[in-house]
């Protein structure tokens, strides 16, 4: 499922072109910084998400307090 998900996300991409690019990618950054930079993305990836929950938290208490003060 989360390989199928990958694909979805690379739109017309075939099995060639993502290996050629694995491939580049491995070449230019190297075994021994792709776990670090997994990690990264990783972590700006929960960034993002806790970020917009707060945002719309917020969204939804202000909304909430505008409807308690027109009653």
């Amino acid at each position: 499922m989360g390989i199928n998900n990958v694909l979805l996300f690379l739109g017309g991409l075939g099995g060639t072109e993502v290996i050629l690019i694995l491939s580049v990618i491995l070449l230019f950054f190297g075994a021994k910084k792709l776990p670090e930079l997994a990690k990264g993305l990783g972590r700006g990836i929960r960034e993002f998400k806790d970020a917009t929950k707060e945002i719309q938290h917020d969204i939804e208490n202000s909304v909430k307090d505008d409807s308690n003060t027109t009653k």
